[in-house]
């Protein structure tokens, strides 16, 4: 009911990529992008067609190809997601998914997500280690290394399966938008490409703040 009852009122916005960059965004540091309201977070995930269409489907994830026993990555940067998944390009990641999730959902799996060092300092098992985090270079459309640090979520073990049946509000395949901006990915076209819109996401809890090792502005 909630999912449903969600998916009525969740849009997925974009703005021009230029914009964004000038006004929005950070050009150094460790900072969450997102799309964000009061209550929900947007992050993504690429995936082939089976588990990608299920997600759809039943606005869950499961099915036969999703495994509960592997870590899945999340992600909050539009972008990164583009690097990563090539644009919709690579195998296995054709289908590129904007899911929302509960905010309070996001926030607890920013509360338990650790780095090897963050973990080996607070001595914290692996086995105990629900959520990964890792901050990567940030990427331009083209593909191109930022100097600022974009990040990645691994969730596993019941906070993965917390995320996949209960955080979810609303799950969107929008691969025709991304296969529709391809075509941009020159210098040139660069200034006609909308992407994800998206700004700092705020860490209000000072505790993961310092966990996490995010920058504030």
């Amino acid at each position: 009911m909630m999912a449903a009852s969600a998916s009525t009122i969740k849009e997925w916005k974009t703005e021009k990529y230029v914009d964004q960059k000038q006004k929005n965004w950070p050009n150094i540091g460790k900072h969450i992008l997102a799309q964000y309201d009061e209550d929900s977070v947007v992050v993504y995930q690429a995936f082939c067609p089976e588990i990608a269409d299920y997600a759809t489907t039943n606005q869950r994830f499961g099915g036969p190809k999703f495994s509960f026993t592997r870590m899945s990555w999340i992600k909050t940067n539009f972008l990164w997601m583009m690097y990563r998944c090539g644009w919709a390009s690579k195998p296995n990641q054709e289908h590129v998914l904007a899911i929302w999730i509960k905010r309070d959902g996001f926030d607890e799996i920013l509360s338990k997500a650790y780095t090897p060092g963050t973990q080996k300092q607070a001595n914290v098992s692996k086995d105990d280690v629900l959520v990964r985090l890792q901050w990567d270079p940030d990427h331009t459309p083209d593909g191109t290394k930022e100097q600022r640090r974009a990040i990645q979520l691994g969730l596993k073990g019941e906070i993965l399966k917390k995320y996949a049946t209960e955080y979810i509000l609303k799950i969107e395949d929008i691969t025709p938008f991304v296969l529709s901006k391809r075509p941009l990915l020159t210098e040139k076209k660069m200034q006609h490409l909308n992407v994800a819109q998206e700004r700092v996401y705020p860490v209000q809890d000072d505790r993961t703040a310092e966990l996490i090792g995010v920058d504030k502005i």
